[in-house]
């Protein structure tokens, strides 16, 4: 019988921490998020000195890592580019959306529209 006992508690402490292991896979498992910002900037003085501070202060604390952002783009098949792009990446898509939807960076989206003309989307990356 105390054999069957410890064998029983094996087994239960098998499946928590299978269970465990699985929560922690599927957690790391989460693509991260890509966004790119097509800017059309008509207003570049406005733009560098009233949007852009904002914009970065409202990203600062959102995770976002910006990878590339410029005019200087190189257009390999298509139209030219009449603006420029931002790539950055964030954790998850949840966590770029909230940042997007935060009121600080609505806030700089609303003073960055007297400025510029943006199109902003988000694309789920693949998990590396």
């Amino acid at each position: 019988m105390n054999r069957n006992v410890k064998l029983c508690f094996a087994v239960l402490a098998g499946v928590g921490f299978g269970a465990g292991a699985v929560h922690e896979l599927h957690a790391q498992a989460t693509p991260p998020a890509y966004v790119i910002s097509e800017i059309d900037v008509v207003d570049e003085n406005g733009f560098a000195r009233e949007y852009i501070p904002l914009a970065n202060k409202a990203l600062a604390t959102s995770g976002q890592k910006r990878l590339a952002s410029g005019a200087n783009a190189i257009v390999l098949a298509g139209e030219p580019l009449k603006s420029r792009i931002i790539l950055s990446v964030f954790e998850n898509i949840e966590k770029a959306q909230a940042a997007y939807a935060s009121p600080s960076y609505s806030e700089a989206q609303k003073t960055g529209e007297k400025y510029a003309r943006f199109r902003i989307v988000v694309i789920e990356g693949a998990t590396p």
